[in-house]
């Protein structure tokens, strides 16, 4: 089974570079600056920051749908990144490192499965997830401080 690791898209975020401190707390925001590596993982271009690079920690509604799994939680995104597009099967090196949980989403935005992965066995983890037809996608969240880090979703591969 072929995936896609989805990053999130950098122009929802464009604008909280500009605003000030006060701007930001209004937006359930802060202004930060990484101070090691790794430890400061952006979720648009999903590569760990280098130390004093800037980024915005922001709330983000990564389930929007209307169901019990409705869920925001914390996000880092880097000043000035455009969102990569990892390719089909892909696993970005910021993944391989870290425990990562995953919970899978049917079309009704209900959790039908979930596991908890080293990194390093992500691509394999998704193969097996996605066979069952009834995944419409996967978040993949850090275990640790259980982030969301991005959505991974099946993909048609033709031979």
């Amino acid at each position: 089974m072929s995936f896609q690791i989805k990053a999130l898209d950098h122009r929802q975020f464009a604008a909280y570079s500009d605003m000030s401190d006060h701007e930001l707390a209004a937006r359930l925001a802060v202004r930060r600056t990484a101070t090691a590596k790794p430890g400061y993982p952006c979720r648009v271009s999903l590569a760990d920051a280098e130390i004093d690079d800037q980024l915005i920690l922001v709330n983000y509604q990564h389930q929007p749908d209307a169901s019990p799994y409705r869920a925001a939680h914390a996000i880092f995104v880097r000043r000035g990144v455009e969102q990569v597009h990892p390719a089909i099967d892909e696993v970005p090196h910021l993944f391989r490192s870290r425990m990562l949980s995953l919970r899978a989403f049917d079309n009704q935005a209900l959790i039908v499965a979930a596991d908890l992965v080293d990194g390093n066995d992500l691509g394999q983890a998704l193969d097996r997830m996605l066979l069952d037809r009834t995944i419409a996608s996967i978040h993949i969240h850090y275990a640790k401080f259980g982030c969301y880090a991005a959505c991974a979703e099946r993909v048609a591969v033709s031979e």
